[in-house]
C-alpha cells in the first residue's frame, strides 16, 4: 500500500551570505520556516526504484531520472548495503525554481520514506551524509520546523519557536536558478561579508518572536535575483501595495516573495485581490512554522 508524506515549502524569512568559500560555494546564515502549502510524495516499498511525477506543476520538474527523489535514494542506497527501495509517486504543486525549496524538501520526504520502511532514525549520520549529498537546502528539510540553518546548510539549530504566521506568497511566473542569483551577487572565491546583524534567534532559541526581530533582518541575495530576474520587482511591489502586511521579502533565491499577517483573513482577502488582479501568476495564501 502506498503511503503519502508532506514535502513542505520552505520560507527563508530571513537569508544573510556570509562569504563566498574557496570551493565555490557560499556561507550563509538562515531563519527558515515552512508553509502549508507543499507537494505530496507517495511511496510503495519494493525491490526496484522508480518514479512518476504528475500535478499542475509536474512539467516544470524536469527530467525524471535526475529528480532529486531519485538522487536521494542512490545517495542513501549507496552508504546502506541491501537498502529497501520502491515506488515513488510525486505530486508536484509548488512551482520550480521558486525560492521554495521544492525538490529539496521532496528529496527529504523521499529521505523520510525510506528512514521509514528501513528502520533507520532520521538522524542517522548515513542519512545524513546522504541528505547533504543530494543538495545545500536538503537537511533542513528533513524534519521540517523553523530553525536557523548556517554554512552551506549542514549546520543547523535547533527548532525556534515561532507563532502561527500568515503568509501570502506571490511568484511572478519566472524562474530564478539558484547558481546563477549566487553568481550575480559578483563575490570573489574566499571572500568573506561582515556580517551587520545575526538572523532572528541565532544565538536563543528560547528568545521569544517579534515582528521588529524579522524586520532587522534582510535577504542579502534579493539584489542579484533582480538582475536575473527582474519580474520580482513587481511582486514586491505588488505585495507592499497591501497595507495589512506586516513584513515583505523575497524568499531564497527568489523567485517567490512573501508578505506576513498577524491573522488569518487579512491574508485571505491580500490572496484573493492579487490573484484576481494577477490571474497568471502563482498566488497563495498559507500558513507558516
Amino acid at each position: 500500500m502506498m503511503r503519502w508524506f508532506r514535502a513542505p515549502a520552505k520560507i527563508n524569512l530571513t537569508l544573510h551570505v556570509l562569504g563566498r568559500r574557496t570551493d565555490g560555494y557560499h556561507d550563509i546564515e538562515s531563519l527558515v520556516a515552512f508553509a502549508g502549502i507543499c507537494d505530496w510524495l507517495g511511496y510503495e516499498p519494493g525491490d526496484d526504484l522508480k518514479l512518476e511525477v504528475f500535478g499542475p506543476r509536474a512539467p516544470e520538474a524536469g527530467t525524471v531520472s535526475e529528480n532529486l527523489v531519485l538522487r536521494a535514494a542512490r545517495a542513501l542506497a549507496r552508504r546502506i548495503p541491501g537498502l529497501m527501495l520502491g515506488r515513488f509517486r510525486l505530486f508536484k504543486r509548488l512551482p520550480a525554481a521558486a525560492g521554495l525549496g521544492g525538490g529539496s524538501s521532496d528529496a527529504a520526504a523521499a529521505f523520510r520514506a525510506l528512514a521509514d520502511a528501513n528502520g533507520l532514525r532520521i538522524d542517522d549520520e548515513r542519512l545524513r551524509a546522504a541528505a547533504l549529498e543530494t543538495g545545500a537546502d536538503v537537511p533542513v528539510c528533513l524534519a521540517p520546523r523553523a530553525r536557523m540553518m548556517s554554512g552551506i546548510g549542514d549546520r543547523l539549530g535547533p527548532p525556534v519557536p515561532l507563532p502561527r504566521l500568515f503568509a501570502v506568497l506571490v511568484n511572478p511566473g519566472v524562474a530564478a536558478p539558484t547558481r546563477q542569483v549566487f553568481g550575480a551577487l559578483g563575490l570573489p572565491s574566499g571572500s568573506a561579508v561582515k556580517s551587520s546583524n545575526q538572523a532572528f534567534a541565532a544565538s536563543d532559541p528560547e528568545a521569544p518572536f517579534t515582528f521588529d526581530a524579522l524586520i532587522s533582518g534582510r535577504n542579502d541575495l534579493q539584489p542579484g535575483a533582480l538582475r536575473v530576474a527582474p519580474a520580482i520587482a513587481e511582486a514586491l511591489e505588488t505585495l507592499s501595495r497591501v497595507h495589512e502586511a506586516k513584513l515583505i521579502r523575497m524568499s531564497g533565491s527568489g523567485a517567490t516573495c512573501f508578505a506576513l499577517f498577524d491573522n488569518r483573513r487579512s491574508a485571505a482577502t491580500a490572496r484573493s485581490r492579487i490573484a484576481a488582479d494577477r490571474p497568471d501568476w502563482w498566488v497563495k495564501a498559507t500558513v507558516l512554522r
